[in-house]
C-alpha cells in the first residue's frame, strides 16, 4: 500500500494538475495509454512531472537518498576510477542526472587532491529545479574547480574522450509493463475510471520478450517490466563518447535473475518521503517511479553501439576495490571515523545497498584493467 502521508495544499493542487493532464492525454488516445507513456508524463512532463517540477527529491527532506548523498566515500572511490581512466584518455567527465550536485562536488575535490582534474565537468540535467540546486552547491567549490563545471541542454555533438557517470539514471527511464497470458506478454496500460481515478488496463497488444527469455518459463499472470528507452539511451551515450569509460551504477540484475519465475509482480517501485511502495497511481507528479535495471539489456545495447563491456560487479565490490576501507581508516578524528564507518555500512552491506546495486563499465578504445572491477567480475552472468 502507498504510505498514508498528509499532503500540503500546494502538493494537492500540483497532483491535481498532473492528473488532469494525464486524463486529457488518455482521452485523446481513446481511453488508455501504454504504461511507458504514463510514466514519462508523470516523471518528465514539462512543468508538471516529478523531475520537472520543484519538489525536493533528495536527502532527508526529500523522497529518497542516493549513494552520493549518503556519504562522500562514494564519490571519492569513483574519483579514483576516473583518475585511472583520465590518465590514459585525457578529456572530461560528463555526469547524467547529477541530483543535488553532491557527486560532482566530491569527484572534483578528490581529483584536485590527486592532481588529476578533468578538462571540464559537464552535467546533463533534465530538471530545471535540480540544475538550479546543483549550480548553487557547486558555486561553493573553490573557484578554480567551479569554473570547470558546465551544464548541457543536450548531448555533445562531438565525441568526447574521458568518463561518463550515470548514477541511478537507468532505473528512471520510462518502462513498459506486461502480464503473461497464455505464454505471451500482454502490454499493460493506464485508463481512467468514471470518477477520473487512474487504473491499470490490459491493452490488446503484445510485447516481444528479450532474447533468451523463454515465455513458457514465466507463469500465467506473471507481471514484469521492459525498458524500450534503454537501448536508445546507451546508443546516444556511445555516440558522444570518444576514447573512455561509461560507468553506470543502479539497482538491478542480469536478465535471468530479473525475470525469475518467482518474481511474479515485477520490480516497479515508487518513492515518497523515504517510503517505498508499488502504487504508481498515488500522488502522481509528487513521487518517483522506478524499475530495476536489466543489465543484460545494457550490455547488449553497448555491444550494438560499438562499446566493450569491461566490467560488471556489485556496488560493494566496486567500492572495496577502489579503497573505501582505507578512506574510513584514514579519518584521523575518532568521531568522524565512526560516522564514516556507519556510512560505509549503508553503501556496502547486502541488506543495504551493497548487493542490490550494481556497477557496469562500458568502454571504447580503452585497453586498461579497471581497478574498480578487479575484486569481482560478474560479466559471465550477463
Amino acid at each position: 500500500m502507498a504510505p498514508e502521508l498528509t499532503l500540503t495544499t500546494d502538493e494537492q493542487a500540483h497532483a491535481a494538475r498532473v492528473l488532469d493532464a494525464i486524463r486529457a492525454r488518455i482521452a485523446a488516445a481513446g481511453g488508455a495509454l501504454p504504461f511507458a507513456e504514463f510514466m514519462s508524463l508523470a516523471l518528465y512532463a514539462p512543468g508538471l512531472g516529478y523531475y520537472s517540477a520543484g519538489a525536493r527529491k533528495f536527502g532527508a527532506g526529500g523522497d529518497f537518498t542516493t549513494a552520493p548523498e549518503i556519504s562522500p566515500l562514494f564519490g571519492r572511490c569513483l574519483a579514483r576510477q576516473c583518475r585511472e581512466v583520465l590518465a590514459v584518455t585525457g578529456g572530461s567527465i560528463l555526469e547524467f542526472g547529477a541530483g543535488t550536485g553532491a557527486l560532482a562536488a566530491t569527484v572534483l575535490e578528490s581529483l584536485a587532491a590527486l592532481g588529476a582534474l578533468p578538462e571540464r565537468y559537464f552535467i546533463l540535467e533534465v530538471s530545471g529545479d535540480l540544475r538550479a540546486r546543483q549550480q548553487e552547491k557547486l558555486a561553493r567549490l573553490d573557484p578554480a574547480l567551479a569554473r570547470r563545471v558546465a551544464w548541457l541542454d543536450h548531448l555533445p555533438d562531438v565525441a568526447l574522450p574521458g568518463v561518463v557517470l550515470a548514477n541511478e539514471v537507468l532505473d528512471a527511464l520510462p518502462c513498459e509493463r506486461f502480464v503473461m497470458r497464455g505464454g505471451r506478454a500482454r502490454r499493460l496500460g493506464v485508463g481512467a475510471g468514471p470518477g477520473g481515478a487512474l487504473h491499470e488496463v490490459e491493452l490488446d497488444e503484445w510485447l516481444g520478450l528479450p532474447e533468451g527469455l523463454e515465455a513458457h518459463a514465466l507463469p500465467d499472470g506473471y507481471r514484469g517490466e521492459l525498458c524500450p528507452s534503454l537501448h536508445p539511451w546507451v546508443a546516444s551515450v556511445a555516440a558522444c563518447l570518444g576514447r573512455g569509460l561509461v560507468l553506470a551504477c543502479d539497482y538491478g540484475l542480469p536478465r535471468g535473475a530479473l525475470y525469475h519465475p518467482d518474481r511474479t509482480e515485477g520490480t516497479l517501485l515508487c518513492h515518497f518521503r523515504h517510503r517505498a511502495h508499488g502504487e504508481p497511481f498515488a500522488r502522481i507528479g509528487l513521487q518517483d517511479i522506478t524499475a530495476w535495471v536489466d543489465f543484460t539489456a545494457v550490455a547488449e545495447a553497448a555491444v550494438d553501439a560499438g562499446l566493450e563491456v569491461a566490467g560488471f560487479t556489485t556496488q560493494a565490490a566496486l567500492l572495496l576495490a577502489l579503497g573505501i576501507e582505507r578512506d574510513v581508516a584514514g579519518e584521523a578524528d575518532g568521531t568522524a571515523r565512526y560516522a564514516r564507518a556507519a556510512e560505509a555500512r549503508q553503501l556496502l552491506m547486502p541488506d543495504e545497498m551493497g548487493e542490490s546495486f550494481k556497477a557496469i563499465a562500458l568502454t571504447r578504445g580503452l585497453d586498461l584493467p579497471l581497478s574498480g572491477f578487479a575484486l569481482q567480475d560478474l560479466r559471465r552472468q550477463l
